[in-house]
Formats: C-alpha cells, sequence, structure tokens
C-alpha cells in the first residue's frame, strides 16, 4: 500500500522496485495485482510486458508491451485493492466503505475494533484512517479466512496497523482487555445484536457503533435492542449511480436546399465527413458528440449501514 508516512504518500515520488506489489490498469473495469519480479513477464491482450521495463520507474507510468500496447502501474491502495483482492466472502465496496468511515468519525490514532474480517476489503481502509498512530483490531471466526487475510494484510505492508484474530464475536464477544479502549465498533454478523452487549463495553464514552446487514429484519432487530444503551441509532442504504462520458459518432441526413425553418439547435460537434447523394438529394453527415448516460450496470442493494452512538450514562 501507499505509505503511511504524509511526506511520503505521493505515488509519484516512489520508484518501483523488484518485489513491490503494483496494481495494472488495463481499463476502467480490469485491473490485476502483480508482484514484480525481475525476469518475469505480464501478458494480456495487449501483448508482454516485462518487469524489468517496470523497475525503476515511478507509480503511474503507461508502459509499452513487445506490440505496441500500453498499460498503467499504479501505486495499490484501499480502492485499488478492493477491486482486484480475492473474494473469500461479500464485500464492501467504496460508496459502503467511505461512508462507514466518515459516520464511524474514525481519523489517525483511532482504536477499530471489527468483527468479521472477511476477505479484508473494509479493514485496509480502516488501516489507512487510523494511521499512523491508530490500530485495527479485526476478528472472523474462520481461522483460514483469518490466516489469508493476515496473509494479505502483511504483504501490502499493512500489518503494523492490524491485528487479525480467530474469534466468535457472536458467541464469546469481544476480549476484556478493549473494555473501554474503542473508539468505534463495526459488525458484519448474521445475528449482530446477539454483540452488543460487548459492544457497550467495549466502546469508549461517546464511541460509535456501525452494523452492516443485507435484510431489514436483522436491521429492525438490531434497533430494537440497540435503544436500551444506544443513542441517535439512525440506517442508510447507499446507491451508487456511475456515468459513461464518451465520445461516440452519429450519422444523420439533411436536403440540399435549406429548410425554411432553418436547422435545429445542437451542440458543439466535429464535422467528420461529408456525402452528397444525387439521387435522393440528400447529404449524408458523420459526426461526433459527446455524450453522458448512466451505466449499463448499475451497481444495487449491497446492505443496510445502522449506526448508533453509546449514550452516556
Amino acid at each position: 500500500m501507499l505509505s503511511i508516512d504524509p511526506s511520503k504518500r505521493s505515488s509519484l515520488e516512489r520508484r518501483i522496485c523488484d518485489g513491490d506489489l503494483v496494481i495494472v490498469y488495463e481499463r476502467h473495469d480490469k485491473v490485476k495485482a502483480v508482484r514484480v519480479q525481475n525476469g518475469s513477464d505480464f501478458q494480456n491482450r495487449f501483448g508482454v510486458f516485462k518487469h524489468s521495463d517496470w523497475i525503476g520507474k515511478p507509480f503511474g507510468t503507461k508502459v509499452l508491451s513487445n506490440k505496441g500496447g500500453f498499460v498503467h502501474l499504479l501505486a495499490p491502495t484501499p480502492e485499488l485493492w478492493t477491486l482486484v483482492l480475492s473474494h473469500r466472502t461479500q464485500i464492501l465496496y467504496l460508496a459502503d466503505i467511505s461512508f462507514v468511515i466518515s459516520y464511524l468519525e474514525v481519523v489517525p490514532g483511532c482504536v477499530v475494533l471489527e468483527s468479521g474480517t472477511g476477505s479484508g476489503s473494509l479493514t485496509t481502509s480502516l488501516a489507512r484512517a487510523v494511521a499512523p498512530s491508530g490500530h485495527v483490531y479485526t476478528f472472523d471466526f474462520h481461522e483460514q479466512r483469518a490466516s489469508l487475510a493476515r496473509e494479505d494484510f502483511e504483504r501490502n505492508g499493512m500489518s503494523s496497523l492490524i491485528t487479525v484474530t480467530v474469534r466468535d464475536i457472536q458467541g464469546e464477544g469481544f476480549p476484556d482487555e478493549f473494555c473501554g479502549a474503542a473508539d468505534s465498533v463495526f459488525l458484519d454478523l448474521p445475528q449482530p445484536w446477539l454483540a452488543l452487549p460487548s459492544v457497550r463495553r467495549m466502546l469508549k464514552q461517546d464511541g460509535v457503533l456501525c452494523s452492516f446487514s443485507p435484510c431489514i429484519e436483522q436491521v429492525q432487530r438490531s434497533c430494537e435492542v440497540l435503544g436500551a444503551d444506544f443513542t441517535d441509532i439512525r440506517t442508510f442504504e447507499v446507491l451508487l449511480r456511475s456515468y459513461e462520458v464518451r465520445e461516440e459518432r452519429m450519422i444523420g441526413t439533411e436536403g440540399v436546399q435549406d429548410s425554411p425553418v432553418g436547422s435545429l439547435p445542437r451542440k458543439r460537434r466535429q464535422c467528420i465527413s461529408r456525402d452528397v447523394n444525387n439521387d435522393s438529394k440528400e447529404i449524408t453527415t458523420t459526426t461526433s458528440t459527446i455524450i453522458a448516460r448512466p451505466c449499463r450496470e448499475t451497481r444495487g442493494h449491497t446492505g443496510y449501514l445502522t449506526f448508533a452512538r453509546l449514550a452516556c450514562s
């Protein structure tokens, strides 16, 4: 990941070294994580890219293949890691992640408890938010998932900010060593209300909880239990709609004679070609224009985010 040292965060100031993890950007919907190894190569439909040509170049560089195709070499960030990580479980995406970090009031120096770890999508963003002096303690009941997540954090250089533990938070609660020490708690559990008594003990005064639930029935049950010890209870559903903005060619016809009503108003566009059909007395024009429209695949419901603040006793 990008350095947690604010003075070294600019990816343009960092050179790619042998052994670095880079994000190969092929197009907006296709990115891959690649470990740079001198003597190795990366192949895709654009050609063969030698790793030796990457070493020494700054992150963000556009590199060419043997066929003249190109990709961009990006520095790994939590946002990019979310797009390339292995999906061991259903993950949170950027719209939910940014909302969670904002409403949990996560800032540098915070102590955050998370259950469960899953694929580690949210965990990496939490770690960056608490850096350099905070820490994320994440728990998962599944030993293999926890082990794989730990390996990911180590190879991404985030292990100093994240501690992964195997524990059933829903059944056992958080360890007593965190009583009154957590600034924020995040739950991604099938029955989050079972962990709420433990969450109450872990949070500092005025601490904030977030519970992620895919079903509204889970939200209803959780809010019923939250009312006893928490205040400012709110539930959100974040829906993200992205747009495609690109240039397209348009073909039209017009009469040779001027129209009595004149030409209709149009957006600025460049005329590419103009052909006259003598038989039909029409002119065919090919023009280009910039169009903007919603993407065909719009990400819909992911889950409900319920936030609550520990009430002062």
